[in-house]
């Protein structure tokens, strides 16, 4: 079973930019698909991005599209989030999840990393 540990959060200007990991251990890191999610105070946890097994697929939520980028080093067993151009509705606690199909379910989560976007 995979397990996966967060990091790279913290607190950053808006405007400005934050590289988060997701790191993996246990089970075979390159069978998996890798999704970030995010949830904001007093809201759903929402998906932001994925990426497939290969690293070949990947989507975008329309409110990151442009500004952030998923990949990820099976080598190394981690997935990055690169996120630009960051704004105050981005701050969220951001969580990584696993899971065996690229459609979901995302059944495997870390524990969250904290973003703050500052004005």
């Amino acid at each position: 079973q995979v397990q996966l540990v967060e990091s790279g959060g913290g607190l950053v200007q808006a405007g400005g930019s934050l590289r988060l990991s997701c790191a993996a251990k246990g089970g075979t890191f390159s069978d998996y698909a890798i999704g970030w999610f995010r949830q904001a105070p007093g809201k759903g946890r929402e998906s932001v991005a994925r990426i497939s097994w290969a690293g070949s697929n990947t989507y975008y939520a329309n409110a990151v599209k442009g500004r952030f980028t998923i990949s990820r080093d099976n080598a190394k067993n981690t997935v990055y989030l690169q996120m630009n151009s960051l704004t105050l509705e981005d701050t969220a606690v951001y969580y990584c999840s696993a899971a065996v199909a690229y459609s979901g379910p995302y059944d495997y989560w870390g524990q969250g990393t904290q973003v703050t976007v500052s004005s």
